[in-house]
C-alpha cells in the first residue's frame, strides 16, 4: 500500500443494513479491536439509530461516502451499484472492501484496480468462504496428499428454496441469481486450490416458476489432470452434499454447510476462540482401501479475513483475497453464461 493512516483504529463506514451488513460484517467490525463503526448508510433509518445510537446515520450511499471521516468503506449495496460506490469511495480516499460478487462486469473490475493502484489504496472482495471450516479441512487433506492425486472435486451450495422471493438478489436483470449469488463462493475456492482452469463446461438454467433468473448451476472446470464440478441447485431438501473429493488414495466427503453463517444468524458473538466449532457429528468422513475414519474439520473464521485488512491498511501484510483474483471469479461467471448460451466448452484464456 502506498497510501497509510496514523491511527491504528480504523473507521469504517458501512453501505448497506441489510442481511450482508447485520449478518457477515458488523459483528466483526464491532468485535474486532482494530476498527471502529463510524458512519451507517440506510434507508432502515429507525432500525440503524436503534441498534446504533452512537454511530452517524446517512439515509444515501453517496451523502456517507462524502461527508464522513471513515477510512474504510464496506459495500453491501446490491451487486448492479458495486462499481459506483465503490468508484465514488475511492476517489473520495477511501479503502472499499466489496460484498461478493467483486462487480457484474470485467471492464467495471479493470477499472476499479486502476484507480485503486493510482490512488494507493486497497481495494478487496469479501470471499469470506475462504476461512470455511469444511474448506481449510479439504485445503489441508490436498496439500499434505492425504487423497493422493486429485482426480474428481465435487463442491456443492445447494438449499430448498422453490419459491421465487420478491427481492433484488433474485430479480435484478445486472448481477440476480445464484450464478452470481453463489458461484463466486464455490469459483473462489476451486481457484485457490488448483489455479485457472484450462476450460469451462457449464449448464446455466431457470428452473423455477417465475424466475426471471439462473436458479441452477452446474460449472465443470477443466484441469490437465482431473475435473471440478461446481454446483448449485434451489430445489435441494435433502442432506446436503458439500463436498467430495477422489483422489487415487482415498475420497473424503463431508456433508452440510459449514456451521459460521447459521451461528451469526442466531446472534452468536464471534469474539471467542471456539466460538464456530463443528460437533463430531458433523465431521467429514475419510475413505480409503483399508478403513473408514472421521476427519476433525479445521477451525474457520471469518474474522481472519478482516484482521488481514487491517494488518494491509496498517502496511504490515498482504490483502487477504485481491481484486485481480476476485475478477477472474467474475470472468469465470461471463465464461460459465456464455458456455450456457453456446452449447459449448469455453477456452478460459489469460
Amino acid at each position: 500500500m502506498t497510501q497509510s493512516f496514523n491511527n491504528d483504529v480504523i473507521k469504517t463506514a458501512i453501505v448497506g443494513y441489510g442481511f450482508s451488513a447485520t449478518t457477515f460484517h458488523l459483528p466483526f467490525i464491532d468485535t474486532l479491536s482494530e476498527f471502529d463503526v463510524t458512519a451507517i448508510s440506510s434507508r432502515q433509518a429507525g432500525a440503524v439509530e436503534q441498534d446504533w445510537p452512537k454511530v452517524q446515520h446517512y439515509l444515501t450511499a453517496e451523502e456517507m461516502i462524502g461527508n464522513s471521516d471513515a477510512q474504510l468503506v464496506i459495500i453491501t449495496a446490491p451487486n448492479d451499484v458495486h462499481f459506483s460506490l465503490a468508484k465514488l469511495a475511492l476517489e473520495n480516499n477511501k479503502h472499499v472492501i466489496l460484498e461478493k460478487p467483486f462487480v457484474t462486469k470485467i471492464t467495471d473490475g479493470n477499472a476499479l484496480i486502476s484507480l485503486a493502484k493510482e490512488k494507493g489504496l486497497l481495494l478487496s472482495v469479501y470471499h469470506n468462504r475462504r476461512w470455511d471450516g469444511d474448506f481449510l479441512t479439504v485445503k489441508k487433506l490436498i496439500e499434505e496428499k492425504t487423497l493422493g492425486h486429485i482426480k474428481h472435486f465435487e463442491s456443492h451450495f445447494d438449499r430448498f428454496r422453490p419459491v421465487v422471493r420478491q427481492r433484488w438478489r433474485e430479480n435484478s436483470q445486472d448481477g440476480g441469481g445464484i450464478l452470481f449469488d453463489l458461484g463466486p463462493h464455490l469459483i473462489d475456492q476451486a481457484l485457490q486450490l488448483f489455479g485457472l482452469p484450462d476450460a469451462i463446461t457449464a449448464h446455466c438454467k431457470i428452473t423455477r416458476e417465475g424466475s426471471s433468473n439462473i436458479d441452477y448451476f452446474n460449472l465443470t472446470l477443466h484441469y490437465p489432470d482431473k475435473l471440478a464440478s461446481l454446483s448449485a441447485s434451489l430445489f435441494s431438501a435433502g442432506p446436503n452434499l458439500r463436498f467430495n473429493i477422489q483422489g487415487d488414495q482415498g475420497t473424503y466427503i463431508k456433508l452440510g454447510l459449514d456451521p459460521q453463517e447459521d451461528l451469526l444468524k442466531a446472534g452468536v458473538r464471534p469474539d471467542g476462540e471456539y466460538w464456530n466449532n463443528e460437533s463430531v457429528e458433523q465431521y467429514g468422513t475419510l475413505y480409503t482401501e483399508e478403513a473408514l475414519e472421521a476427519v476433525k474439520t479445521e477451525r474457520g473464521g471469518y474474522q481472519h479475513f478482516y484482521h488481514g485488512i487491517a494488518n494491509a491498511i496498517n502496511d504490515a501484510g498482504q490483502v487477504p483475497v485481491s481484486a485481480e483474483d476476485a475478477l477472474w471469479n467474475i470472468r469465470l461467471i461471463e465464461l460459465a453464461m456464455e458456455s450456457e448460451r453456446l452449447g459449448k466448452t469455453m477456452a478460459v484464456k489469460l
